[in-house]
């Protein structure tokens, strides 16, 4: 992943490692909100069979965070009751 997204990019100089270093927060970041919201719920996404709550999906917020390579937009998900407080990327 990493070294073909950096045979399309190289890396030239310190701006584009803290672009490439953004872009690396923002997967992991990603995934570990999906996995909370995913637990929060009781099931994955599109797994509607074993669904056992009146809760659900409902999009997400762009939030911008302000990290170590810059400022980075994070698109943080929330469920339709308003119930999920995410741990890795505070709400507020």
């Amino acid at each position: 992943m990493v070294s073909g997204y950096l045979k399309e990019n190289p890396v030239k100089n310190g701006t584009d490692v803290n672009a490439l270093m953004r872009e690396m927060m923002s997967v992991i970041l990603e995934g570990s909100l999906d996995g909370e919201m995913d637990e929060e719920l009781g099931y994955s996404k599109y797994d509607y069979r074993n669904k056992d709550t009146d809760n659900s999906r409902n999009g997400y917020n762009t939030k911008t965070m302000h990290i170590s390579y810059g400022d980075m937009e994070q698109d943080v998900p929330h469920d339709r009751n308003g119930d999920f407080e995410p741990k890795m990327v505070k709400k507020y």
